[in-house]
């Protein structure tokens, strides 16, 4: 929008109204000209801050996703880490009780088999003693059958 600007009475006098008019249309088609250009210049800063900002936020979207990569990398190894060293407790724990069931299931075998011999070894007094008991009473029988 060009911007005719008035001139006093006393320079078109001096210069005449073709000059001035030709000096106003000079300086509205300049005007227009530096209007074009800076126009053209800030869209070209635009696109270019446009592609820089495009460009940082690629960055900054690449930088996030490697964070997240090395994050998520480093977690699932603390994940295994941790898994493996239950495991492996649980693997000590589980031998811990299988020993300790053997060793109890060997003491009992033990207490039983001393159990049954006592057991052998009293039942053999015991038979032993019933038949001094038997021969007793027969003893005693036959001398009172006599008399």
């Amino acid at each position: 929008m060009p911007a005719t600007p008035k001139l006093s009475r006393k320079f078109y006098d001096t210069f005449g109204e073709d000059v001035v008019n030709e000096l106003v249309d000079w300086f509205n088609h300049m005007d227009a000209t530096y209007r074009a250009d800076l126009r053209d210049m800030n869209e070209l800063n635009f696109v270019r801050f446009d592609a820089t900002l495009q460009q940082r936020l690629a960055e900054a979207d690449a930088r996030w996703e490697r964070r997240f990569a090395e994050f998520s990398s480093k977690w699932e190894r603390r994940w295994a880490e941790f898994t493996s060293e239950w495991e492996r407790r649980f693997a000590e724990q589980d031998i811990k009780w299988e020993r300790r069931f053997a060793e109890s299931e060997a003491k009992w075998e033990r207490q039983f088999a001393a159990l049954s011999e006592r057991m052998a070894a009293f039942e053999a007094r015991i038979i032993k003693w019933m038949f001094v008991m038997w021969i007793g009473t027969i003893g005693t029988l036959i001398a009172l059958a006599k008399f």
